[in-house]
């Protein structure tokens, strides 16, 4: 049982090791009002609209239409810094 359970925690550790620091980071557009919005998690509907929350303001957003893209976290933090 022992070994085992070494195992079980040697894999664990060896899971949250790889994924610590990994954060995606995005910048959502409305296109409408060209207003950018950034965000860490982003929820697509069935319906199209994209829902996330604005780290800006604290907001929840959702958009019909928007452009997301992918950005890297030094871009994140220069546009979110308060």
């Amino acid at each position: 049982m022992r070994p085992a359970r070494l195992t079980a925690l040697t894999t664990l550790l060896a899971i949250v090791l790889a994924t610590a620091g990994c954060a995606t980071y995005y910048r959502v557009t409305d296109p409408a009002s060209g207003r950018a919005y950034y965000t860490e998690e982003i929820k697509r509907s069935q319906q199209g609209t994209v829902q996330f929350k604005d780290v800006k303001s604290g907001a929840d957003v959702t958009l019909q239409a928007s452009e997301v893209l992918e950005i890297s976290s030094d871009e994140f933090k220069k546009n979110t810094a308060k």
